[in-house]
């Protein structure tokens, strides 16, 4: 049971950090010269990075709004978890924490589907997909598989 809890705890903080790093990093879109974010366009030029907030499309402000929700749930989710693994009554499942990790995954979903439905239209030929934007579909099913762990989960003595 405790190797169970503790793998549990591990994938829910893995699944925590990658949401964070996946909102906060710079490189949801490059080009080699220039990064392009959910906060900040950025270009390097002579050594140095010339920064400016992005565009305010609805779409963009849409998949910011997901995934910082997804990252609150997320972290939410692990401390309820850490409450109920002190006070559910044995033999109770964990669904608190669980539908809150549901909702973490739905929301990076949603907010990962938006931009790479829209950012098409302002992706040149030479711009490819960084690795925060595949930091937040993969935490997609890490995050949905930890929220079902939890609703199997019963607490043990």
């Amino acid at each position: 049971m405790l190797a169970i809890l503790l793998a549990t705890i591990v994938l829910h903080l893995t699944d925590l950090i990658i949401l964070f790093i996946s909102t906060c990093a710079n490189a949801w879109r490059t080009d080699g010269v220039a990064n392009y974010d959910l906060w900040y366009d950025c270009t390097q030029r002579n050594g140095g990075y010339n920064c400016r907030g992005t565009n305010d499309a609805d779409w963009l402000q849409a998949v910011q709004a997901l995934m910082v929700l997804a990252t609150i749930f997320c972290l939410i989710s692990f401390i309820f978890f850490l409450c109920q693994l002190f006070t559910l009554v044995k033999g109770g499942r964990f669904f608190f924490t669980a539908v809150f990790q549901v909702l973490a995954s739905l929301f990076v979903m949603s907010g990962a589907i938006i931009y790479t439905v829209m950012s098409p239209e302002w992706k040149n030929e030479n711009d490819t997909y960084g690795y925060a934007f595949v930091l937040a579909w993969l935490a997609f099913p890490l995050t949905l598989i930890s929220g079902f762990i939890y609703i199997v989960l019963r607490k043990k003595e």
